[in-house]
């Protein structure tokens, strides 16, 4: 089980090729279907810019997230609907159409090429998640087959890298023990913290008063995930029963929260525990496939789900319910950063070494648009990243993942259709 990063538990001298700081670490969280421009995008350029209705969920870490507009995907243009743009999300290149055999997403995924660059220095390469399984079949009315909106992360053009959607697994790889204490062998074991904890304790006293205190709020972080998994995935025992919308039940795959909030929150507090154990410096998350039917009724004003409401033929009604879904979708991302940056690391805090890119695939959902792409980066990859900002770039997606390569120590001189450098 590693522990957070702490001054007074590491010597000063580091493993070859590394700095004796803590690593700089990347995650790449995608949400399908775009957004409605006109309360994404603000009016203002610079650090005096206003938030934006579905930006407003920022406002506590505004100053810790670069708001960048106007990128695109220009690989993505020859493909209709949603295939030929989720695929390629973190490639940039050209997606084969194809009903099933020869896919191709056109290259190597930039999450994947960092794992091959930093997976000599941490217990996994990467980690790979999201929130529904893989779809196969096609698509008929594109002629594309479904498993290109299933994916983003690609270790090669042919091949995706599969993702988990079960957080007790998810647990399991990070810390090395199943949580199921349903089954006959969990049952001879105790808390995965009972195990460490008299090392823990051994280690303590020769930690700082600051280190101690962080490693306490470590193991208490760590108990919490646990706790919150084993909660939300458990047969509930009460007589009485809270109303599931019937759509949000997963009761078909065991260890997945059955409410889709629940799945969110604890797929990216993993995510936060993975970066402060440094178990892995490579993320993904897929909030939900491509042409995904989740239903949304859950957020208030919303009475359907997010890809029918995102073809809103600029019906005011469902722009109004597209708007509110795009706003929750930030929300989340803005609750992941608040907790980053309550966590200390070195001279600052997690998130000041981290990059989390928050995007999707398309602009308006209502026209399959890969221009004008809506991102936000948070986090300060090593206190290298002018942050707190609206940056306003007609450039290809890809100028900012050869930036974020760049604060990641990998030398590239282009990835996909890049043409320079971002920043």
């Amino acid at each position: 089980m590693a522990l957070p990063w702490m001054a007074s538990a590491f010597p000063r001298e580091s493993r070859a090729g590394e700095s004796a700081g803590p690593p700089v670490r990347a995650a790449f969280i995608y949400f399908p279907n775009g957004v409605w421009e006109k309360q994404w995008v603000p009016e203002q350029v610079g650090r005096d810019y206003e938030l934006t209705p579905s930006l407003e969920p920022i406002a506590d870490v505004r100053d810790d997230v670069l708001v960048v507009t106007g990128m695109d995907k220009k690989h993505s243009h020859g493909g209709d609907g949603h295939y030929a743009k989720t695929a390629n999300f973190l490639t940039g290149m050209p997606v084969t159409k194809t009903t099933g055999k020869d896919i191709s997403s056109g290259g190597i995924s930039v999450d994947q090429l960092m794992a091959q660059q930093t997976r000599r220095y941490t217990p996994l390469p990467s980690l790979e998640l999201g929130t529904e399984p893989v779809i196969s079949g096609i698509d008929s009315n594109v002629g594309y087959t479904r498993l290109y909106g299933s994916h983003i992360s690609w270790e090669t053009p042919t091949r995706p890298v599969a993702k988990e959607i079960n957080p007790r697994l998810v647990y399991q790889r990070l810390f090395g023990q199943s949580v199921d204490r349903d089954s006959a062998k969990s049952e001879s074991y105790q808390n995965l913290l009972d195990f460490v904890l008299e090392d823990a304790k051994r280690l303590r006293p020769s930690l700082g008063r600051d280190d101690q205190f962080k490693m306490d709020e470590y193991l208490d972080s760590v108990r919490a995930v646990e706790r919150r998994i084993e909660f939300a995935t458990r047969k509930d025992p009460r007589p009485w029963q809270p109303a599931v919308d019937e759509e949000q039940v997963r009761a078909a795959m065991p260890g997945v929260p059955a409410d889709f909030r629940e799945h969110i929150g604890v797929m990216m507090d993993l995510i936060v525990l993975a970066f402060q154990t440094d178990s892995t410096r490579v993320c993904s998350l897929m909030f939900a496939n491509d042409v995904s039917g989740r239903n949304f009724s859950f957020v208030d004003g919303v009475r359907g789900g997010h890809h029918e409401l995102s073809h809103h033929e600029n019906k005011e009604e469902k722009i109004a319910q597209y708007q509110r879904i795009n706003r929750w979708h930030v929300e989340q991302f803005a609750s992941m950063l608040g907790k980053m940056k309550a966590i200390p690391e070195g001279d600052g805090c997690l998130l000041d070494n981290c990059m989390i890119l928050f995007g999707s695939s398309m602009s308006d959902g209502n026209r399959h648009d890969p221009d004008n792409l809506p991102i936000l980066l948070g986090g300060r990859g090593g206190n290298a990243i002018d942050t707190g900002q609206h940056l306003i770039a007609d450039v290809p997606l890809c100028n900012l993942y050869v930036s974020m390569l760049d604060r990641m120590g990998i030398e590239v001189e282009s990835f996909g259709d890049s043409t320079d450098r971002l920043f």
